[in-house]
């Protein structure tokens, strides 16, 4: 029998990042005064808010073409975290409208992303490819 670790963790990657990424391209489309909304009224600065285009578009590219993998996908729970802890603080023990736990999605988010920073992206991946030469080499043929 095969062993399909690569394709699986390609999927993972490909799933938990394009997921994400619709995300951040609503939040280009509508922008982030509900986020900066919800940073002031925590008296936090609200050029933070700009932190969820790293979080929502960059790190998801990044999941996507397996290139600097883990540290996106530490990025990416630490954007999640942050939006639970922003927009459902009081959330974290309830059940949701339809049963089931009220943070399913952002639980699944935190806990995939951090399954692809254990496991890390596998052979399909720009990572793989960058590991097969020293760095100075990556762009040359």
């Amino acid at each position: 029998m095969k062993n399909y670790d690569d394709l699986g963790k390609l999927i993972l990657r490909v799933t938990v990042g394009g997921l994400m990424l619709f995300h951040g391209v609503a939040k280009l489309q509508t922008g982030i005064g509900g986020i900066s909304g919800m940073l002031a009224a925590k008296g936090l600065p609200t050029f933070l808010a700009y932190g969820v285009y790293v979080g929502e578009i960059v790190a998801p590219l990044l999941l996507i073409a397996g290139l600097f993998t883990r540290p996106a996908a530490l990025v990416f729970v630490f954007n999640m975290i942050v939006a639970v802890a922003l927009a459902h603080p009081g959330d974290l023990f309830k059940i949701g409208e339809h049963g089931g736990w009220a943070l399913e999605l952002q639980g699944f988010y935190i806990l995939t992303a951090l399954v692809v920073a254990l496991i890390g992206p596998g052979a399909w991946s720009l990572d793989a490819k960058r590991q097969k030469k020293a760095w100075w080499q990556f762009w040359s043929k």
